[in-house]
């Protein structure tokens, strides 16, 4: 396989058309060499518009997904970022390749190997991955820019958006299957907004609760 001519096509024909259009995102994209992050028996689909099964229930998110979802915290140069989930290190290398530092928690020791490898071998080094249950929150209130969750929740916790400085920005996914939402949360001067920007769905973060959607 061509793998340069596949991400261009990637970017031109599944990123583009969805509106990801800030060339931070695009040229993040274009940088990381997304196969490195997919299982060897998964390559041919590495940029297919599909979601990549990894094992243990886990899935690698849609390449337009991810994107939009990167887009959307609109990151800077000097952001500190937490990442819930890191599973092969795809998204943790994206958030790294714009902002100034990533905090990637990842509850399965085998994919922490995995995505240890797998940033190593891409030569980015201001990524501090820890083994660890994110799906309450993680590190200090107010001690992060942006947040990213990738895998769903029932709703996003509050232990989790405290973890936002003001004017910080938290990307997730929220809802019950088949029509999760994926949405953006900017706080602003104490007061948090909550914006839903497109359907979609992923697994549940690990040892996250469902509530129930209805009491009687």
């Amino acid at each position: 396989m061509d793998y340069e001519a596949a991400r261009a096509n990637m970017i031109e024909q599944q990123i583009r058309p969805w509106n990801v259009l800030e060339m931070q995102t695009l040229n993040a994209l274009g940088a990381i060499r997304r196969e490195d992050f997919v299982p060897a028996a998964q390559h041919d689909l590495a940029f297919a518009d599909v979601q990549i099964p990894l094992g243990n229930g886990e899935v690698m998110l849609e390449p337009k997904v991810s994107a939009r979802m990167t887009e959307a915290l609109h990151l800077k140069p000097e952001d500190r970022v937490l990442e819930i989930g890191t599973g092969t290190g795809y998204l943790s290398a994206l958030l790294a390749q714009i902002a100034g530092h990533v905090t990637s928690i990842e509850i399965d020791a085998e994919f922490k190997s995995q995505a240890e490898r797998n940033l190593g071998m891409a030569g980015i080094n201001n990524i501090a991955l820890v083994l660890g249950d994110g799906h309450n929150g993680w590190g200090e209130p107010g001690q992060f820019d942006a947040v990213l969750v990738s895998g769903s929740l029932a709703r996003i916790p509050d232990s989790i958006l405290q973890s936002l400085t003001d004017d910080g920005r938290l990307i997730g996914i929220e809802g019950y299957a088949p029509a999760m939402q994926t949405v953006l949360y900017q706080k602003t001067s104490g007061k948090m907004l909550r914006t839903t920007l497109f359907e979609t769905w992923a697994p549940r973060l690990k040892n996250a609760e469902d509530k129930e959607e209805f009491e009687f």
